[in-house]
C-alpha cells in the first residue's frame, strides 16, 4: 500500500533542497550561520561534497525524487525541509514556523507544491505554529506531534482540526526546555521510526507516557547513548523498514540497530548536518511510501 502516513515504509518519492541551492556561498554561510543558532560556520566546498554523498542515496530505481529550488526569500536552514510541511493522503500541510529565521519557508515550499500539481490539505496560520520535525507518523492512522519552542497548543488544534476529520488521531507529546528556546529540540529529536515495531529513541528527554504509549503500540527501542545524542545518534532515516540511513560517527547507536537486525548506511554531514542540528529526516521530506 501506498501512503503518506509512515516514517518506515520504503521511499517512493520525496523532495530535498541541496547545499547548492540552500547555503549559495562561503559567503552567505559567514552572514547566517551565527543568527541561525548554528554550532559552527559550515564549509562550503566541503558542505556540497557531504550533500552530494548524502544525495546519492535516493538516486536509486524506484525513487522519485524532487528538489526545491533557489529562493532568494529564504536562508541556509532551507536545506532542512523537512520543517515547513507534513506530507498526508489528503495533501500537504503548510506549517507556520516557530523559528523566526525561518517564516518564510513555508511559502516558498508552498509555491513549488502547487508547482507539480501536488494538493494543499490546508495551512497552520495566525499565532499557531507547527514544524514537521515536531511530528511523526506512528502508524497510518496515528500522528505524534510535539509540543515544544517550534511547535505551540495553536498550531497543534489547528493541525486537528485539519486531521479529526479525516480519522487521524494527533497525539500531542510535552516535551522538556531542554536547552531553551534557542536550540533545534524537536520531537524526531528523539524518535526515529524505523520499523513497524522498532524506533531509535533517547530515552532521557522523552516524557514517560509517550514512551509507554510506544510500547503498548508495540515498538522496541533501539536506545542511544547520552555521548551520541548530541552526534544525532537519534536521527535516523528509514529509507525502507530496516534500512536505515545516518550521520557517520554514532557508532554505539550503528552497532546496535545492526543487532535489531537493520541494514545501516551512513553519510559524512559534519558541515551539513551537525553543525546546524539536522539530520537526514530533516533534510528531507518524503512523500509516498510503500507499506
Amino acid at each position: 500500500m501506498k501512503t503518506c502516513h509512515s516514517e518506515y515504509g520504503r521511499i517512493e518519492s520525496l523532495w530535498i533542497k541541496s547545499a547548492k541551492a540552500a547555503f549559495l556561498s562561503q559567503s552567505t554561510l559567514s552572514n547566517q550561520w551565527a543568527p541561525l543558532n548554528y554550532l559552527a560556520e559550515p564549509q562550503y566546498a566541503k558542505a556540497l561534497e557531504e550533500y552530494e554523498e548524502f544525495r546519492s542515496n535516493f538516486v536509486v530505481d524506484g525513487i522519485v525524487l524532487n528538489e526545491f529550488r533557489f529562493d532568494e526569500t529564504v536562508q541556509i536552514d532551507s536545506i532542512y525541509c523537512r520543517d515547513a510541511a507534513i506530507a498526508t493522503d489528503f495533501g500537504v500541510i503548510i506549517c507556520n514556523m516557530g523559528k523566526g529565521g525561518r517564516i518564510n519557508e513555508p511559502q516558498a515550499q508552498e509555491t513549488a507544491f502547487r508547482a507539480a500539481d501536488i494538493p494543499i490539505l490546508g495551512k497552520i496560520e495566525g499565532l499557531g505554529t507547527v514544524e514537521g520535525g515536531d511530528v511523526a507518523w506512528l502508524d497510518e492512522k496515528t500522528l505524534a506531534v510535539g509540543h515544544t519552542y517550534r511547535t505551540n497548543p495553536a498550531g497543534i488544534n489547528q493541525l486537528k482540526a485539519l486531521l479529526d476529520p479525516r480519522g487521524i488521531e494527533v497525539i500531542t507529546v510535552d516535551l522538556p526546555h531542554y536547552k531553551g528556546p534557542s536550540d533545534v529540540f524537536h520531537l524526531m529529536s528523539i524518535l526515529s521510526p524505523v520499523a513497524k515495531d522498532l524506533a531509535v529513541i533517547y530515552s532521557p528527554l522523552m516524557p514517560i507516557s509517550f514512551r509507554n504509549e510506544l510500547i503498548q503500540r508495540g515498538f522496541e527501542f533501539v536506545e542511544v547513548p547520552e555521548e551520541e545524542f548530541e552526534s544525532m545518534g537519534c536521527n535516523v532515516l528509514a529509507l525502507a523498514s530496516r534500512k536505515c540511513l545516518m550521520v557517520a560517527g554514532n557508532p554505539i547507536t550503528e552497532s546496535r540497530l545492526k543487532a535489531a537486525g537493520c541494514e545501516v548506511t551512513t553519510y559524512s554531514g559534519e558541515e551539513i548536518s551537525v553543525k546546524g542540528g539536522g539530520g537526514p529526516t530533516c533534510l528531507t521530506r518524503p512523500v509516498y511510501r510503500e507499506i
